[in-house]
Parts: C-alpha cells; structure tokens; sequence
C-alpha cells in the first residue's frame, strides 16, 4: 500500500494585535530619509498609509511628516524625532522607542503594544509630553517615561484577558510623569502606576481597576467616578482632590486606611 502524500502546512504567525503584518515596506530606509532631508519645514513628507515596517528609522527628523494609517510594525526608531507627527490610528506595534521624541504628536487610535523599549545602548525612554493618545491601545514598559499634559482620554492600556492567554502583559508607568494628563474613562485596570505623578491629572470615569497605585501623588486630580475597586492605595495621596464622593469602589480598595487624604 503507497503512503498517502504529504500534505504542505502553511504556518501563519500573527502578531497580538489588530495591525497589519507585511511582506515587504513601500519604502527603504535610505529613502525615507533622502524624502525627509528634501522636505520643507512647511511642507511635510506624507506618508500617510505607507508600509514602513521592520526599517531603521533611528536617529531620523521626522519633521512633523504625516504618518496616519502608516504601518511601522517592528520598525527601529531609536531617538528619532516625532515630535509634532501625525500618526492617527498608525501601527507601532512592536516599534523599537528608546529615546524617540512625540512630544506633541497625534497618536490618536493608534496601536502601540509590545513595544520595545528596554534593551539596547540608549537607555532614555521616549517621550510623549503632550502628545495626544486619545483611543489608543498600549502595553509598555513606561516606568519613569514623561507623558507630562498627556491626553490618554479613553485610551486601553489595560490588561485584556480575552487576548493573553500565556500570562498577562501589563503596561508600567510606575513613577511616569502624568501630570496634569487626561485620563478620562482610560482603561487602566492591573497596570503599574506606582509612585506616579498624577497632579491635576483627569481621571474621570477611569477603570482602575486593580491598579498600583501606592505611592502615588493624586494631588488637585479628577477622580470622580473613577473605579478603584481592589487598586492598591498604600500611600496614595489624595489631597485636594476632586469627585472623591462620587469615585467607585474606594471601599473595596487595600490599603486605603494608609492612604494619604
């Protein structure tokens, strides 16, 4: 009897995210920056849409170019700078950030999770000072990184347990600077936000849901209706807040009796 023929199996890996993966980017590195380097001030490159994924983009001015929709899945852009860019639902999933500027960039709905931000010679973490990252969806390591004016309104840097199966993946802001940052209704919930500046923050209707938060300074910030169910509040100072009679589950928080009101 004649074996029966092998059957070819093709194997697909698929990223933890909604981005796209690619075959190949529209562009190479060197030409990115040979259209950056000939771009005026007033006229930024438009690379809106394009495929940049997997190139080394490090060191490289971006110049407030257009990147919305741009897929940069994998891509290298250690101390590049971002700052003013527009990248409205961009993919960075993946994206290598040490030292990168977005100070002020557009990172509306966009997708950043696993990014690559310990490892390497730089050691800085990015920046995101005033940037705008309403609606994205974020997991990093973001300990001590400066999102200072920040608006992360309605922004998912949670834990989603539908999508993580091997063990959770929790974005860290343990010690960033979120001062006066708009985190109104963000989902929050496990993340490491110890010790964090949170002064004058705005965190209306925000899913903290299990957060660590001791030591953090919550000073002059919005908390109504902000959900702090099980969020550990050791030493989590509350002076002078705003909407504490109308913030959810502070009685079922630990460490709530060592808060500091």
């Amino acid at each position: 009897m004649k074996p029966r023929p092998l059957h070819k199996f093709v194997f697909v890996v698929l990223a933890l995210s909604t981005g796209p993966l690619s075959w190949g980017a529209d562009f190479t590195a060197e030409q990115v920056r040979e259209r950056l380097a000939r771009a005026e001030r007033s006229n930024p490159v438009d690379f809106a849409g394009k495929d940049l994924s997997d190139l080394d983009l490090s060191n490289v001015d971006f110049g407030r170019a257009d990147l919305s929709g741009a897929n940069l899945f994998g891509t290298r852009l250690v101390s590049a700078n971002l700052a003013g860019a527009k990248l409205v639902r961009a993919t960075l999933n993946g994206a290598w950030v040490m030292g990168a500027t977005f100070a002020g960039a557009d990172l509306s709905g966009s997708s950043m999770l696993s990014l690559v931000i310990l490892g390497g010679s730089v050691k800085e973490k990015p920046n995101f000072a005033g940037a705008n990252l309403s609606g994205v969806r974020m997991i990093a390591e973001l300990a001590g990184a400066n999102l200072r004016g920040a608006n992360l309104s309605g922004a998912k840097l949670g834990v989603d347990i539908k999508n993580q199966g091997m063990g959770q993946m929790r974005t860290d802001l343990s010690g960033a600077n979120l001062a006066g940052a708009n985190l109104s209704h963000a989902d929050l919930n496990r993340s490491l936000m110890t010790f964090a500046d949170l002064k004058g923050a705005d965190l209306r209707g925000a899913n903290l849901y299990r957060v660590k938060l001791s030591g953090a300074d919550l000073t002059g910030a919005n908390i109504a209706d902000a959900d702090f169910t099980e969020a550990d509040l050791d030493g989590t100072v509350f002076r002078s807040v705003t909407g504490m009679n109308a913030a959810k589950g502070m009685d079922r928080a630990t460490g709530r009796d060592r808060a500091i009101y």
